[in-house]
């Protein structure tokens, strides 16, 4: 793909600026591995579970789907999802390592970050398979540190088998991130800070705190219908988003983005990518790749993503073009979700807009129930309407 650079059609839209910003070169990649040991509840993301039958068909045809880059692509930023990437045997995870490593040339600082199961970690054979093919970074799966809450989530590890793996992983990936999740049916306020402070404890870089939410299709869903299952309470899940806001930036970890609290310097670069609305390549069932304003989305079902792969036809199951104005309107939505906002120069610079013009009246309406706020170079969200965020956003989607 090259750079192009154009000219917006004749539309006497003030949000318009003269010249359409070029598309970029992508300069990540995600891949998507949709293997785990079983399904948890709450999640609606593409796998399979229990058909480890799969990953030698899974493996060829990533090479196969990796081939259609034709040349090797340089990238600062590759990551691997799931699923559950450390669910591969080490042998296959070294191949599938070595394959990656193939076609994607990573600069000389590139952050390669893989997604991970505690448990699959506690034998030190995958971690080293990790470390020696250029992993740098660890984003873990721990979700809590009270074993009753993990149970109830139907996870597979215990809460001290973290601690055991973050020792382990400190010796040959430092670069540790440990995903949490709040807003859990049962959940009390004491035990979610008991949760956080054993996170803080182990002082890994980057710690992301997600709300439990019922997906249509999972089996909490279907539970809470039958009335097995009740959401926490609106005022109780507030509560623990404002504790993680007030305990997690006091701890020395920098709230960048309305779930990812970071040390100095260890921002997730590769979330980056998205949150400001830059091409991405994307490979794997499911997986969802954005170059030169077009979005295609792998099969969901990883069976027929294999088939397609196998006979030679495209794998994707979802194509669609976005308009100039569309890829403007996702970018300021999804910029919206940092902490610092949206840069009114940056903004005309990487998506040919004017931001005022774009929002209309939405910003002053916005600013007036005290949900944004205007900064020195343009608009971020208050503290208030961090926990309103969707409500916001929903704003910016089409004309206001």
């Amino acid at each position: 793909m090259t750079e192009r650079t154009g000219v917006f059609p004749a539309t006497g839209d003030t949000a318009f600026v003269e010249t359409l910003a070029p598309f970029r070169v992508p300069r990540s990649a995600y891949i998507h591995v949709p293997f785990c040991r079983h399904r948890c509840g709450y999640c609606d993301f593409t796998l399979v579970a229990g058909r480890d039958d799969l990953i030698e068909r899974y493996l060829s045809a990533m090479e196969r789907e990796l081939a259609t880059l034709q040349t090797p692509r340089s990238v600062d930023t590759l990551f691997l999802g799931g699923g559950t990437p450390t669910h591969l045997a080490p042998a296959q995870l070294e191949r599938f390592l070595e394959l990656l490593r193939t076609w994607f040339d990573l600069a000389r600082d590139a952050e390669f970050s893989v997604e991970a199961n505690p448990r699959d970690l506690l034998e030190s054979d995958r971690v080293n398979v990790l470390a020696r093919l250029g992993v740098n970074r660890i984003s873990l799966g721990v979700q809590s540190f009270d074993d009753t809450v993990l149970k109830r989530l139907e996870r597979d590890h215990q809460a001290d088998e973290v601690e055991r793996v973050v020792e382990h992983l400190s010796r040959l990936i430092p670069n540790v991130a440990l995903d949490l999740i709040f807003g859990v049916p049962g959940q009390t306020l004491e035990s979610w800070r008991a949760t956080l402070e054993r996170a803080i404890a182990l002082r890994p870089a980057h710690v992301s705190t997600y709300g439990l939410t019922f997906e249509k299709g999972t089996t909490f869903w279907t539970r809470r219908s039958k009335g097995e299952l009740s959401p926490a309470p609106e005022d109780l899940e507030y509560e623990m988003y404002a504790l993680a806001m007030d305990r997690l930036p006091a701890a020395g970890y920098g709230h960048y983005e309305l779930s990812n609290f970071a040390r100095p310097g260890r921002d997730c670069r590769h979330n980056e990518t998205y949150w400001a609305g830059r091409p991405c390549f994307a490979f794997g069932p499911g997986a969802a790749r954005y170059i030169a304003g077009v979005r295609e989305i792998g099969h969901r079902s990883t069976t027929s993503w294999l088939a397609k792969v196998e006979a030679g036809e495209s794998p994707v199951g979802y194509r669609e073009e976005l308009t100039a104005e569309d890829r403007a309107r996702e970018a300021l939505i999804v910029g919206l979700r940092r902490t610092r906002g949206v840069s009114r120069d940056e903004f005309a610079r990487d998506h040919g807009f004017n931001l005022d013009e774009l929002g209309r009246s939405a910003w002053d309406r916005l600013c007036q129930r005290g949900l944004i706020e205007a900064t020195e170079g343009g608009y971020r969200l208050t503290r208030a309407g961090r926990f309103l965020a969707d409500t916001v956003t929903v704003e910016f989607v089409g004309t206001t």
